[in-house]
């Protein structure tokens, strides 16, 4: 199908045409032509809406599909309707599944499942085995397989020596070592973030400590071993301080944070709603700004949904027995660009498309002619409610039900397929 979209304000640092108001022409999954007018032809779509913002696609870097193991909840078809819907035309999977993503084979159960989808979706394979903690997975065979990073997802590396093995052989084959910060012994069975809320509420607290703590120790390992390290939810200020300085200091290191961590504070918990009960969890509002100030000096490069299904019986449940997690892909963009007064548009761009792409080593789409196309369309000041209509996810474990956004998502091209939300 061929697509014209008129009169679309382009974001795309990249891009010649950036922060200009241009048609933009499509032919069988090509940019056919980037013009001021471009007049419409027989048997185009002509795409066009008020305020229609157009970037390169987005990309998610942490995602939780639970398939397979637990399609239950969620399985790769939904997961990519859920992120179609979000405007993501990519999306990396972490390896939580079951069994986790942990040879070969799993790699390439997610990467031929999911060849044909509009939707870009690159696994990302553990670092020990089982995500057990004990022995280095079989990270190379994997990565040759299409793995583009690895990551024992939200179990903690407590084994400071496997991490450090598993930085130093990454560097053989070039690849990237993901690691999210919660040293156990000092969070142990903790249910929401401590502080004074925890307090009234009598609930077990998460110390800020806990994060801190692995965060300082994996940047000393990464520095160690002169290896890139990825430090995903990040919900600290220390956290912030000490990745900021780490990169002053040339260590290789990125850092990315949740969308609900700059968007909603540990106050939300006094209902005890167990959607709102999440890993890493929310902090306090001085929290949330200096995660905010992140992202827009550069500390922080990049923001994920962490969409993490669950089943009802999952979330239906008392606070201290329910799990972690809150699905995140359809909403995402309304919560972030919540913040687009305190953190400008640019910014969010920037964090949804060239960051984590770079990240992962991922080839950048670019908005110019001859170029297939790899595309977001959006409208940043649309206001819009967020029902269970929208809801593509097999799961509902979200708290924005009835709550109106500002930002929608228009619609994505990608692979000469095509969705739009008009």
């Amino acid at each position: 199908m061929n697509i014209l979209i008129k009169s679309a304000h382009i974001i795309d640092s990249k891009s010649p045409y950036n922060g200009k108001v241009m048609d933009v022409l499509i032919e069988n999954g090509i940019i056919k032509s980037i013009n001021s007018k471009i007049v419409p032809q027989k048997n185009v779509k002509i795409i066009e809406s008020e305020n229609l913002h157009l970037s390169a696609g987005w990309l998610d870097m942490q995602v939780n599909f639970c398939d397979p193991g637990f399609e239950h909840k969620e399985d790769l078809n939904s997961g990519v309707r859920a992120a179609m819907a979000g405007g993501f035309t990519g999306v990396a999977v972490v390896s939580s599944t079951n069994p986790p993503i942990h040879s070969k084979s799993d790699v390439l159960y997610i990467k031929n499942k999911t060849s044909n989808a509009i939707v870009d979706v690159f696994p990302i394979g553990t670092v020990s085995h089982g995500q057990e903690g004990k022995d280095i997975s079989e990270m190379f065979d994997m990565q040759q397989s299409g793995a583009v990073a690895f990551s024992d997802d939200k179990k903690s590396i407590s084994d400071a020596g496997l991490l450090m093995r598993a930085l130093l052989y990454s560097q053989n084959f070039g690849s990237l070592i993901i690691t999210h910060c919660d040293e156990k012994s000092i969070s142990l069975d903790g249910k929401m973030n401590e502080g004074i809320t925890s307090t009234m509420l009598g609930l077990k607290g998460i110390p800020a400590l806990a994060e801190e703590l692995m965060v300082g120790r994996n940047i000393a390992l990464a520095e160690y071993t002169n290896a890139p390290i990825h430090i995903s939810n990040i919900s600290t200020q220390k956290s912030v301080t000490l990745i900021k300085q780490a990169k002053a200091n040339g260590v290789k290191i990125t850092a990315s944070i949740n969308a609900y961590s700059i968007a909603i504070d540990d106050s939300a918990l006094m209902e005890f709603d167990s959607n709102y009960k999440l890993n890493p969890p929310l902090r306090t509002k001085s929290n949330l700004e200096a995660l905010r100030k992140g992202i827009t000096d550069g500390t922080i490069d990049a923001l994920t949904s962490d969409h993490r299904p669950q089943d009802i019986e999952s979330k239906n449940i008392e606070f201290d027995y329910a799990s972690n997690g809150m699905i995140g892909l359809e909403s995402a963009f309304g919560l972030i660009n919540s913040n687009k007064g305190k953190i400008k548009l640019e910014v969010i761009i920037q964090a949804l498309t060239t960051n984590p792409r770079s990240i992962l080593k991922l080839e950048q789409p670019k908005i110019a002619e001859g170029e297939q196309a790899n595309i977001t369309l959006f409208d940043p000041e649309a206001e819009w409610i967020f029902e269970k209509k929208n809801i593509q996810s097999k799961s509902a474990n979200t708290p924005f039900i009835g709550t109106k956004f500002k930002g929608k998502v228009i619609g994505i091209i990608n692979k000469n397929q095509s969705y739009f939300n008009i």
